[in-house]
């Protein structure tokens, strides 16, 4: 054997062929090498993928019970995470501090510089500035939740000196992170445009709209951080912007804005059923309104949303479903079409309820974006209707009481619906205990509340409707007209007749944004940027922001009178809502980490840590 191996190699080394082959020096096939990284495009764009992918998804990206679905809910999950409704806010609560993933990036733009030597140069241009993008948007997400971070833009490699000071870098102010986001996006913008059909790689309109955002978070802070009583800040201004500077970025907001609305984008408006088309606009993934989306099909991945919130009565092969329950507040933010205030009309002017016919009539007339946000009673999902019913208010003795059944789906002894299978149901687990079921990205596909199957469905990133709110928004901060036109549009879209409003006001602007963009993430840090999260969360336990308050519908039995067989509606406070919502000031910069501080003795603390 030992004389075959020796000829047959000596008849290799003896042909040009197997020499030209190089064939003992061939590149393993198991391992990557960062010639072929670096200078292979498809290579490169898995790279990136993994980058993508870790975008901050802290309290967003369908984190059931996070931040964003809890802004305007509660939770009616499991009972061993029912301190999800205890909510004083922890100086922790939302801090992100991701150096891990800046090194990351910081190494990948250092080898695409020197070791991409094959690559075309267009090529490098693109992965270049995408990989600055997710860079800045990691900025970003550290900005807005801890203030002035330290601004790294290379590898910080120890020497074994003994000294680390050199790797010691000290916060920058909050207004040069926001500065140095808009400088990275308007160097980067034009080298995006080659990836301007993709929705899930950063294009040129995704770079403008972080801009948009982030220069409308820093104008934000800059104004009303400085109108309150005792403004938040630190000596060397790593947290604080000055006053002066509110207008440069809300004019940087709204340039962005505009630049994006005149591009390739529209309102999705595709269903005549406009509160359909709301729920339509994110789940069918047509693509016309949003901008930046993680797509679960391109990752690979799939999430499990809908197994956890699927109304009760449609759940596929789990019982854990049903976790968030909307907030009677939430729901009425919605306001009428005819331009009224959306508080819900239970009772008449002398304190009676008033008899509905049918169970939904309460909601009728109500902004489409309702529909599209929340599942109420007498509605329809998936094209079968929902059992929501408390129970059955029986007149007795000149009043009504309201009883439930024990058992969900049971009839009452007149034979008819007595507490649907639906519920609500008061401290009960796995179904509504508000009267309500999130819609919003609950995926109605096959199966998608299934373990083996899952859900799909897309989260934005960015999207036309929030551009159009920031463009409103900056523009009516300084003075601009147009304001008035992109607030108009976004309601006509939602059943509102054309040029509904006639002149804005601050708390339309901000209501827009609470029912546009409820559950996608934004409501907690508008809140915040305003400095008014501390006045709607001031932890009263009779304030309905601060506590989370349910609506139950009630069939009458009332035999003989003009109301038997309609329906009434009691607001209650779910008994497992244990503590109403307390943001106090220091929750406006999340503590940094002490061992942060540790290992950094530049760092300074944030105010009141």
């Amino acid at each position: 054997m030992k004389k075959i191996y020796i000829a047959m190699l000596l008849s290799c080394l003896s042909l040009s062929s197997c020499k030209h082959e190089d064939w003992f020096n061939r590149d393993p096939k198991g391992i990557i090498t960062d010639a072929q990284l670096w200078n292979e495009p498809s290579l490169l764009i898995s790279m990136l993928g993994n980058y993508y992918d870790r975008l901050p998804s802290l309290h967003g990206v369908f984190n059931t019970g996070g931040m964003t679905e809890l802004d305007d809910a509660m939770w009616s999950g499991h009972r061993d995470q029912n301190w999800r409704n205890d909510f004083q806010f922890g100086n922790d609560y939302g801090r992100y501090w991701d150096y891990g993933l800046i090194r990351d990036l910081n190494l990948s733009l250092e080898n695409l510089k020197t070791q991409s030597v094959k690559l075309k140069e267009e090529d490098k241009r693109l992965f270049t500035a995408e990989l600055r993008f997710i860079r800045a948007f990691v900025y970003f997400e550290m900005v807005k939740r801890m203030g002035g971070v330290p601004i790294v833009e290379k590898q910080l490699v120890y020497d074994f000196s003994g000294d680390p000071t050199p790797l010691q870098i000290p916060r920058a102010k909050e207004y040069e992170v926001y500065d140095y986001i808009f400088k990275e996006m308007e160097a980067i913008k034009d080298d995006l445009a080659a990836n301007n059909a993709s929705k899930t790689r950063a294009n040129k309109y995704v770079a403008l709209a972080l801009e948009s955002r982030a220069m409308l978070y820093a104008g934000s802070i800059a104004k009303y951080n400085n109108l309150m009583a005792a403004p938040l800040s630190t000596p060397g201004a790593e947290v604080g912007i000055p006053a002066s500077m509110a207008d440069q970025y809300y004019a940087k907001s709204l340039k962005a804005s505009k630049e994006i609305i005149a591009g390739p984008y529209v309102l999705y408006n595709e269903n005549p059923d406009k509160g359909a088309n709301f729920y339509d606009m994110l789940n069918k993934k047509t693509g016309s309104e949003v901008i930046f989306a993680k797509d679960f099909i391109t990752s690979l991945k799939v999430h499990r949303f809908t197994y956890d919130n699927i109304i009760r009565s449609m759940t596929e092969d789990n019982e854990s479903s049903s976790t968030i329950s909307p907030s009677l507040s939430f729901v009425e933010s919605f306001n009428y079409l005819d331009g009224s205030n959306g508080r819900l009309r239970d009772k008449d002017g002398a304190g009676n309820f008033i008899a509905y016919t049918g169970i939904s009539d309460i909601f009728a007339n109500k902004d489409a974006r309702l529909y599209g946000s929340v599942i109420y009673p007498g509605t329809t999902f998936k094209g079968n209707p929902v059992k929501i019913q408390a129970g059955v208010a029986v007149w007795n003795n000149g009043t009504y009481q309201f009883t439930t059944s024990a058992e969900l789906g049971k009839n009452y002894e007149d034979g008819q619906l007595w507490t649907g299978f639906d519920g609500p149901k008061n401290d009960a687990q796995d179904v509504s205990n508000t009267g309500f079921y999130i819609r919003k990205f609950v995926s109605d596909a096959p199966a998608a509340s299934t373990r083996g199957t899952s859900a799909t469905n897309w989260w934005p990133w960015f999207r036309l409707g929030e551009i159009y709110l920031n463009a409103a928004e900056a523009a009516f901060e300084t003075g601009q007209p147009e304001a008035l036109g992109y607030i108009n549009a976004l309601r006509q879209r939602a059943g509102f007749p054309a040029n509904s409003l006639s002149a804005l006001t601050t708390n339309i602007i901000r209501n827009e944004r609470r029912v546009e963009l409820a559950f996608e993430d934004h409501r907690y840090f508008d809140l915040k940027r305003w400095r008014i999260a501390h006045l709607v969360w001031d932890g009263s336990e009779t304030d309905a922001n601060s506590v989370v308050m349910g609506l139950y519908a009630y069939r009458v039995v009332r035999p003989g009178h003009p109301d038997n067989g309609k329906y009434i509606y009691q607001r209650i406070r779910p008994t497992r809502f244990r503590r109403a919502r307390f943001f106090q000031m220091f929750n406006y910069y999340t503590f940094i980490a002490q061992s942060v501080l540790d290992n950094n003795p530049k760092i300074v603390r944030n105010p009141l840590q």
